[in-house]
């Protein structure tokens, strides 16, 4: 009893933040689907671009790699529900819509290619 009454505080700060993480996962997955999955591809483009950018041109698999650990460690709840096939062609749609930016936007070529 006394280590309740000695660290209530401590217990409050978790509940609230038990609380807000919770409302937070509630939230997104009461979202529509749809929108769900355009949160998802918005932040495959970030991740394939940084990877792009750390890693360089012809590392393709090396990449995909970087990408799904990032993955898992952002959308831990998500990585168990879909395959890694259908994560690779979510990764290949982000690939595809970065290089129609590098194609026409000198800011993110110049981010990506840093050597330009």
């Amino acid at each position: 009893m006394n280590f309740l009454i000695e660290n209530w505080y401590v217990i409050v700060a978790v509940v609230i933040l038990v609380v807000f993480i919770g409302g937070l996962v509630y939230s997104f997955f009461k979202l529509p689907t749809s929108t769900q999955l355009s949160k998802v591809k918005e932040w495959l483009l970030l991740a394939v671009t940084q990877a792009e950018t750390e890693l360089g041109q012809g590392t393709g698999q090396l990449k995909l790699r970087f990408v799904y650990d990032l993955f898992i460690t952002r959308f831990k709840w998500i990585s168990r529900m879909i395959s890694f096939e259908t994560f690779s062609l979510l990764v290949d749609e982000a690939l595809e819509e970065m290089r129609k930016m590098l194609e026409t936007n000198k800011a993110v070529k110049q981010l990506v290619k840093k050597d330009i």
